[in-house]
């Protein structure tokens, strides 16, 4: 069965999801609105068995909203993880999430639905990531932390250990 992808979206972080779903061998189909052949909203004309989704927008909660509104046509999310990124397999990873080059995510870790996990993002041991969280390039969440849904760390961040429950 061939591996469809729909990217919704065509911005940066719509570039930025499409160059590592090519590297992960995806057939690939952008919507955007501001294509008049292919908008947002025909995304339910892709819904299929071979078809996955993934919103691509750089605000998390419009992302979110998104991957909300494909689950509910019935669509399926993709989870997209760079060959280079590395997860334990004692982590979970949930739906929609794209892991870029270069991150980590350490055992006991739950990545909510949603969740951009940039360039060389560490994420220790036992952190819980709610949903739509954007984890900006080369941040650090220590051990034993919680961040808030649609939450942003910003870049070089660092969130010490134990301290945001």
């Amino acid at each position: 069965m061939s591996r469809k992808l729909i990217i919704l979206g065509s911005g940066g972080y719509g570039r930025t999801v499409y160059d590592v779903a090519e590297q992960l061998g995806y057939s690939i189909t952008i919507l955007d609105d501001s294509d008049k052949g292919h908008p947002l909203d025909s995304f339910s004309h892709y819904i299929s068995d071979d078809t996955q989704f993934i919103p691509a927008f750089g605000n998390n909660e419009f992302r979110l909203g998104w991957l909300e509104r494909i689950e509910k046509a019935g669509g399926k999310p993709a989870t997209l993880v760079h060959p280079s990124a590395y997860i334990s397999p004692r982590a979970h990873v949930f739906e929609g999430c794209v892991v870029l080059p270069g991150a980590i995510i350490n055992a006991g870790t739950r990545i909510g639905k949603g969740c951009i996990i940039n360039l060389g993002a560490t994420v220790d041991h036992d952190v819980i990531i709610e949903d739509g969280v954007h984890l900006c390039i080369r941040c650090i969440i220590k051990g034993d932390n919680r961040i808030s849904r649609c939450e942003k760390i910003e870049a070089g961040e660092i969130i010490e250990r134990a301290t945001r429950k």
